[in-house]
């Protein structure tokens, strides 16, 4: 009797198929939520980057101003500004202009942005020059045209 591997051949082999299915399973969720905050965003919005970090080092090389939106999927203000104002015609010609971000206030990781910029209200869009510093900030929705008069005043800024 072989007292040293407990197991037959046949239940290591079911394991061994469990872990490679509970493996994939996982692999597949984070793939999927991957894409899901990607298409998440309306046809004909700006591409957004998901990590303050990341869209700041991108202004820096760029020379350009980034859109921090601070925004949660319960906000219906926000969900406003994600569906009508930020795919709209009349931000389409600034959507080259500026690094995009957006934060979803919801995730803990997040907190430290949001309490950096004094977020408490949502939607907060706060504007920050290609070298870091805040040039101005909008707390609430507002229509596409008053957005787009908003970012002609954060250019200026920007110089």
């Amino acid at each position: 009797m072989n007292h040293s591997n407990p197991l037959s051949h046949k239940t290591q082999t079911k394991h061994l198929l469990m872990k490679s299915i509970l493996k994939f399973s996982i692999l597949s969720l984070f793939a999927a939520a991957s894409l899901a905050v990607a298409a998440d965003f309306p046809k004909g919005s700006p591409k957004f980057n998901d990590k303050l970090d990341a869209a700041l080092a991108e202004a820096k090389t760029s020379n350009k101003p980034v859109i921090a939106v601070f925004s949660a999927v319960w906000c219906p203000p926000c969900q406003m500004m994600k569906k009508d104002v930020y795919p709209s015609e009349e931000i389409k010609a600034y959507q080259d202009k500026f690094v995009w971000v957006y934060i979803d206030t919801d995730i803990e990781s997040n907190a430290k942005d949001a309490a950096k910029y004094k977020v408490s209200g949502i939607p907060h869009i706060q504007f920050i020059s290609a070298d870091g510093k805040s040039l101005d900030s909008q707390i609430g929705a507002s229509s596409a045209s008053e957005f787009a008069k908003t970012l002609d005043g954060v250019l200026k800024k920007a110089g």
